[in-house]
Order: C-alpha cells, then sequence, then structure tokens
C-alpha cells in the first residue's frame, strides 16, 4: 500500500465532491462517479450548475474523468465516498445514499483496497454501519483485507475565500499504516496540511460538533432577537456594541437551512439517544432555530393585519437559496415561510437571481418572477444577503412596495432606519 498506486474514486459529484475530484484531477487519474447521468454529462460538457466550479477550473482537472457507470469503478483500488447525509421528517438519519454507495463499493471491493468516507455522520457510523456492509457484499475482512477511513467535509458552498486547498483537512484510518496513507494522499491536494486524527470515531466527532457548534450559537442569538424585538431594541445595534469586546463570538440571528448547520445535530443527537443521553441544550437550539420560519411569518402577517388591508396582501421575498451568493436550495427555511403566508391567503412572489426559473413548474404556492414591479406590494421580506439586492439599494426596493409597504430586513442589510424591521 502506497500513495503512488492510488487509483482514486470519487463517489457522488455534489458540492463536496466535485471539487474534490477536481482538485486530485489536476495531479493523477481519478474518476468522478454520480448516479444522475444528467449531472455527469453536463459535468463532461464543462458545466457545473452549482456554480462550485467554472467551466475553466473543470477542464484544468486533466485527469479528471466522469461516469455514471458502476462498472467503471471496479479498476480502482481507493473509494472517497461523498454522498449526502440527510435525515428524514422525524429528524432521524437518513442513511439510505451512504448505504447504498457503500454496497456498490462493497461488489467491486479487492484485497489491499481504501474506502474513506466524508459524509458527515455520527462518531461510530462508518464502522458500526458502513464496515459491516463492505464485508456483507465483498466477504472480506476490515484490516486483514481491505481499510477504511475518515476524512470528514469543510467545504461551504458560495464561499470563494475559503477553498477545498485552504481548509485543513482532518484524517484517520483504521490502522496506523491506512491512516497514513490517507494523510499523505490528502496532503498532496490540501495547500495548508491536515489533522491526523487518534481515530475514525475522533475525526467523526469532530465533524458533527463543527456544526452543532454553530448551530447552538446561532439559536441563542435568534433566541435574544426575539427578546430584544419585545423590548423594542434593535438586534443589530446591540450585537455591533457587544463585539467590541474582543471575546464575543459574532454570530447573526436568522434562518438556518443548509445541509449543514440545520442537519448535523441531528445525527449527534440521534445517537446521544441511543445511548439514553438526552441532549437538552443540542435539541433545544434545534427547536428555536426550526421555529424560525414560524417567527417570521407570522410577524409579518400580524404586520400586515395591523394595517387592515381589505384586499388580498401581496408579499415579496428576495431570495430563495438557503444562504448567499449560491444556488443552493437545499432545505432553505424560505419556503416555509412561504407555506405558512401562502395558507393565510397571502398572495407570494420571490425574486432571486441564483435560482432557475425552471423551479416555478413543481411549485403552486408562490410565482417566481423575474421583473420587478413597482409600487406594488404590501409587504417586503429580504430573506438572503445575495449582493444583487445590496447593489440594488434601499430605495430601489422600496419602490417595489406600496407607500405604507412592511420592509421586513432579515439579513440586517440595511440601517434600521431604512426598514421598518429588522430580525
Amino acid at each position: 500500500m502506497n500513495l503512488t498506486n492510488l487509483r482514486v474514486g470519487i463517489i457522488g459529484l455534489g458540492y463536496v465532491g466535485l471539487p474534490l475530484a477536481a482538485a486530485f484531477g489536476k495531479i493523477r487519474d481519478v474518476v468522478g462517479y454520480d448516479i444522475n447521468k444528467e449531472r455527469i454529462d453536463q459535468l463532461k460538457d464543462y458545466h457545473d450548475k452549482t456554480l462550485e466550479l467554472s467551466s475553466e477550473e473543470i477542464r484544468e482537472s486533466v485527469y479528471l474523468k466522469f461516469t455514471s457507470d458502476s462498472n467503471d469503478l471496479a479498476s480502482l483500488n481507493c473509494f472517497i465516498v461523498t454522498v449526502p447525509t440527510p435525515i428524514n421528517e422525524s429528524n432521524d438519519p437518513d442513511l439510505n445514499p451512504l448505504n447504498s454507495a457503500t454496497k456498490m463499493i462493497g461488489s467491486v471491493l479487492k484485497k489491499g483496497d481504501i474506502v474513506i468516507y466524508e459524509s458527515t455522520v455520527y462518531p461510530g457510523l462508518t464502522e458500526e454501519v458502513c464496515v459491516p456492509i463492505l464485508e456483507e457484499e465483498s466477504q472480506l475482512i476490515l484490516d486483514k483485507d481491505f481499510y477504511v477511513g475518515y476524512s470528514p467535509e469543510r467545504i461551504n458552498p458560495g464561499d470563494k475565500n475559503h477553498q477545498l486547498a485552504d481548509i485543513v483537512k482532518i484524517t484517520s484510518g483504521s490502522t496506523e499504516e491506512s491512516a497514513e496513507i490517507i494523510d499523505q494522499l490528502y496532503r498532496s491536494i490540501i495547500t495548508v496540511g491536515t489533522h491526523k486524527a487518534s481515530s475514525i470515531r475522533v475525526a467523526e466527532a469532530a465533524k458533527v460538533i463543527e456544526n452543532t457548534q454553530r448551530d447552538v450559537n446561532i439559536a441563542l442569538i435568534n433566541e435574544l432577537a426575539k427578546i430584544f424585538n419585545i423590548m423594542g431594541i434593535d438586534t443589530d445595534e446591540v450585537l455591533t456594541a457587544a463585539q467590541t469586546k474582543w471575546n464575543f463570538l459574532p454570530f447573526k440571528p436568522g434562518l438556518v437551512g443548509g445541509h449543514c448547520i440545520g442537519v448535523d445535530p441531528y445525527y449527534l443527537t440521534y445517537k446521544s439517544q441511543m445511548l439514553d443521553y438526552n441532549p437538552e441544550i443540542i435539541l433545544a437550539g434545534r427547536k428555536i432555530n426550526d421555529g424560525m420560519s414560524d417567527y417570521i411569518a407570522n410577524k409579518t402577517i400580524e404586520m400586515l393585519s395591523d394595517k387592515g388591508n381589505i384586499e388580498p396582501n401581496k408579499v415579496l421575498i428576495l431570495g430563495l437559496t438557503f444562504k448567499e451568493n449560491c444556488p443552493d436550495l437545499r432545505n432553505s427555511k424560505v419556503f416555509d415561510i412561504i407555506d405558512i403566508l401562502n395558507k393565510n391567503d397571502l398572495i407570494v412572489d420571490v425574486f432571486d437571481p441564483w435560482v432557475e426559473q425552471s423551479l416555478n413548474k413543481s411549485s403552486s404556492n408562490f410565482k417566481l418572477i423575474r421583473d420587478l414591479s413597482s409600487d406594488y406590494y404590501n409587504a417586503i421580506i429580504i430573506a438572503v444577503a445575495h449582493d444583487e439586492f445590496l447593489n440594488m439599494g434601499i430605495d430601489k426596493i422600496r419602490s417595489l412596495g406600496k407607500k405604507d409597504c412592511f420592509l421586513y430586513d432579515l439579513k440586517s442589510m440595511f440601517n434600521s432606519d431604512q426598514t421598518n424591521l429588522r430580525l
């Protein structure tokens, strides 16, 4: 087992897998696999719909080949799994994508092969869930015939300042030798270096608490925002004042969506409850953050009700993605706001220059618009801090609403005296 002989395959070419495949593809042969043939065809044409990579960046990966045929994986000896690890409607881990990928790898696994997982999981899942599947499918034995590792993804969609090579990579392996080979593999593409954890379980735990910590801190600020709103105090002004102390953590209130912060904590709480420990703070934070859509929608309804309009109120929401300056809609809590407004007979338009117009084909409770009308809306909610909205300016945004339009700035993009309410 050595670095030179590794023939690498990336399983799953989403926000995590594609940048990883492209990085390896600049220096070594690598196969990028995804079950979505349409996605593969687009990548073969050098188009990434997630906008994480440009056409030129894909072209630069001259040793990267794309496929949706699992037979193309048979000649590989190192598999890196980057498939999603979502939750179900009960907020329990949905391991179907991970299990399916693991079964597929197990069917082609050979003696001496390495399987590395990057998908976010709870501590112990790689060895307790994935390894038995690999052993059953391959009829091989861990650490005798094959090896596993865990190196959690740290991709931040839409963030061009913190790219794959610029973020320290945690690595681990099932044996000392495999851990070292895995660490060397990632060191070949990570400019700032790696951190080799003492075990797979430590690496898994380190990843899952990254987003859990952020989730809990945001929940605290969201609760403070609710309290300050009752008091008539602007939350952003409070935070600006508090941040003058060097050790104050600069978290902001807001919606917590996406595939990471709003999902990963449930993996940890699931495992914790399996062990008969109820994680009170983590679950309390999840409850607060999951409830922010209701809070924002109801506050909007309340403000419109106070105006006493007879005709159906028309609401414009600026932004639909889960975060600014990216097209990622996964687990966006803006959809929840729309649902509540819609159920209260409000007419909702959404403007988001990052979202494809085709989305509206499957959406009946709002209209995704491309042209903005002046003097039209009773309420405007700035939900996502896209640069385009900042560049529009407050006067242009205000002009979209009627004279007494309620402007709710969830991201504090504009000054408090320019809006009716900031979160």
